[in-house]
């Protein structure tokens, strides 16, 4: 969303016009996040905190004030941020009004687990290196692990998140494809709910309710979405055949998708 340059953070002016615009054209709906902190530019590399003061005290201010994003969020991991620099720039995001998220223990126990319940984050993704202590944190906290094990799958990480241990210490779950030009290059949730069964140990109600109505939670939207209920955005998929058809990786299983009550 934004870069450095001579004059200070350049943000595009039409961003918002872009978003907006999407969201009308286009039947995925759009939930915007700022990620000004995702890595520390080449120029920057020999004076990290001069970065992270332009994020906390230009850029995140004027996203806030063009309303361009609904989101905070930061790569705490290692080679990324800190747990102290990430701590500095959710917290000014919040005090701009941007509701904080982090990406967190990917590459690395890297401590985002507890900026993630310190700052009172709604998610924390990735969690592929998270262990209890980190675990136990977020479910105090009331952070809803959002993993990506197709991410993990595609960087050939060796190991997946550990889905199963969060869920016995009471965090909720989510699931997310993560799809990127870097590492999450299938769009299929249907695959990333296979991964999660074969790979992360869920059980297939488990993977369900993570794909829906626990990811409508993750974003803030489960008084609208993630499940069928009076009163909700009819958002619905139509599975061709049983429900354990969606684990069947190269056969097409989703018949038709509803999206605010219109078949697509």
């Amino acid at each position: 969303m934004s870069r450095s340059s001579k004059k200070g953070p350049f943000i595009d002016p039409k961003l918002q016009e872009k978003i907006e615009t999407l969201n009308r054209t286009h039947a995925v709906d759009l939930v915007p996040t700022f990620l000004g902190a995702h890595e520390i530019p080449p120029e920057y590399q020999a004076r990290p905190d001069d970065y992270v003061a332009l994020v906390v005290s230009e850029m995140v201010p004027r996203v806030a004030a063009e309303g361009l994003a609904e989101w905070c969020d930061v790569f705490c991991d290692e080679g990324a941020f800190t747990p102290q620099e990430s701590v500095a720039i959710l917290t000014a995001g919040a005090r701009a009004g941007l509701k904080p998220r982090i990406h967190a223990d990917e590459l690395a126990r890297s401590g985002g687990s507890e900026v993630a319940a310190k700052v009172g984050a709604r998610s924390a993704d990735h969690l592929i290196h998270v262990d209890e202590e980190g675990a136990d944190a977020l479910a105090a906290a009331g952070v809803c692990a959002v993993l990506l094990p197709t991410a993990a799958f595609y960087l050939k990480a060796g190991r997946f998140a550990p889905a199963r241990m969060l869920i016995e210490r009471g965090v909720p779950v989510a699931l997310g494809t993560d799809l990127n030009p870097g590492a999450g290059f299938s769009p299929s949730m249907p695959f990333a709910i296979t991964l999660a069964c074969f790979a992360m140990k869920m059980t297939l109600e488990e993977a369900l309710v993570a794909a829906t109505i626990n990811a409508a939670w993750s974003l803030d939207r489960a008084e609208m979405v993630g499940s069928l209920e009076k009163g909700k955005l009819m958002d619905a998929v139509i599975v061709d055949g049983h429900l354990a058809d969606l684990l069947r990786v190269g056969s097409p299983p989703i018949r038709s998708v509803i999206k605010r009550g219109k078949p697509l």
